[in-house]
């Protein structure tokens, strides 16, 4: 009966796309995946969609896209299970996103994910390529297990093999101007690199319930929204203390800039701490900022880079202090970000979203003297 019950599940959950793929729903995942799940869940890939990013929503709402064809673009990276995807990037067709629609609020699936069987590379973004079997996913693990949920599981396939599977949506996205807007991997310098191994770390906990495992990937994809503690130890603070000044060097041993979408803005804070007393000194920020004109200008006008302090791949930054640090004195020094710049939250319509408006704490360090 269960057997049953969990095959008659399956048949009503399975979604087209574009007229030939399927997709099941994620939901279904968590039968076998509770502890993968319950980290999707929570990721911003389950969360991707503009009724549930409000950030992405401040956006999306201002983009001509949506006020003059009517028409999801983002869509391709943003809910690539829709059912009707190939009207969102279809010139002349319209689609907006539904929030009725269950396909649109699978967002980033499971399904998706595992489904992509190559990608292609494209000057202005990739494109994912997706299996056209509905119940044969890939993996970096594999599976001879059989499911009512899927036929195999394997691990024949490049980009899960070397962990570049993310670099369908997450390598570059140029404007029709040109401009590289959100980037890893613009000249292709990480192809061997590993993008699962630093944003989906080995975790406690079995991949699934019934082939039980120590560690499993962890599916909450580590990144500036969500669970970015787990992406600390790729980024060493220390400091060296000089006669008459200090330098706080900041050392990104990632294979990207520190942080990626021009919205966002890195700070690093330095207190120092002497007799029970804090001193305050001067904020260092880093960011990079489009725009087009001399002014920041919104992803689709821009045309050039304005500024750009932002800390880059394999980078170590200095940041001086004219500060003469004394025997005793402890230096406390933070790292972090905002997701949207705090100079931008009104022209967004931001200013009461708690998600824009706070800072994230990245790291913290203290030095004793």
């Amino acid at each position: 009966m269960k057997k049953i019950s969990l095959l008659l599940f399956l048949s009503l959950s399975l979604f087209a796309n574009d007229g030939v793929h399927k997709f099941a729903s994620s939901k279904e995942c968590k039968e076998c995946h509770p502890k993968i799940y319950n980290e999707y869940y929570g990721s911003m890939h389950a969360n991707a969609t503009p009724d549930k990013d409000p950030i992405h929503k401040a956006v999306w709402d201002k983009h001509p896209h949506k006020n003059k064809l009517e028409q999801y673009s983002c869509g391709k990276c943003h809910s690539p299970a829709a059912n009707n995807l190939d009207k969102m990037i279809t010139k002349g067709q319209k689609a907006l996103p539904d929030t009725q629609n269950e396909t649109h609020q699978e967002a980033i699936s499971c399904a998706y994910c595992h489904r992509i069987q190559s990608i292609e590379k494209h000057k202005l973004n990739n494109t994912n390529i997706i299996s056209k079997t509905s119940k044969k996913y890939y993996s970096s693990q594999k599976s001879s297990l059989e499911s009512p949920y899927h036929k195999t599981i394997t691990q024949n396939n490049q980009h899960f093999a070397d962990g570049n599977v993310c670099v369908g949506c997450h390598s570059h996205n140029l404007n029709k101007h040109g401009l590289n807007l959100c980037s890893t991997n613009i000249n292709d310098e990480m192809s061997q690199a590993n993008c699962v191994s630093c944003h989906m770390p080995k975790v406690n906990g079995s991949v699934s319930s019934i082939n039980e495992t120590k560690m499993h990937s962890f599916h909450g994809f580590a990144g500036a929204h969500y669970k970015s503690e787990m992406l600390s130890k790729y980024v060493d603070i220390s400091i060296l203390k000089n006669i008459d000044h200090f330098i706080v060097n900041i050392d990104n041993r990632s294979s990207h800039a520190l942080l990626l979408h021009p919205m966002r803005l890195a700070v690093l804070k330095i207190a120092v701490i002497r007799d029970g007393k804090t001193v305050e000194l001067e904020e260092e920020t880093f960011v990079r900022v489009i725009g087009k004109d001399g002014k920041p200008a919104m992803p689709w006008l821009a045309d050039t880079t304005l500024v750009d302090t932002m800390i880059q791949a394999n980078e170590k930054r200095a940041v001086k202090r004219d500060f003469k640090l004394q025997k005793g004195d402890r230096v406390d020094v933070i790292l972090g970000w905002f997701l949207v710049h705090p100079e931008s939250l009104k022209s967004l319509g931001l200013e009461n979203q708690e998600v824009a408006k706070e800072f994230h704490l990245f790291k913290k360090e203290s030095f004793n003297f």
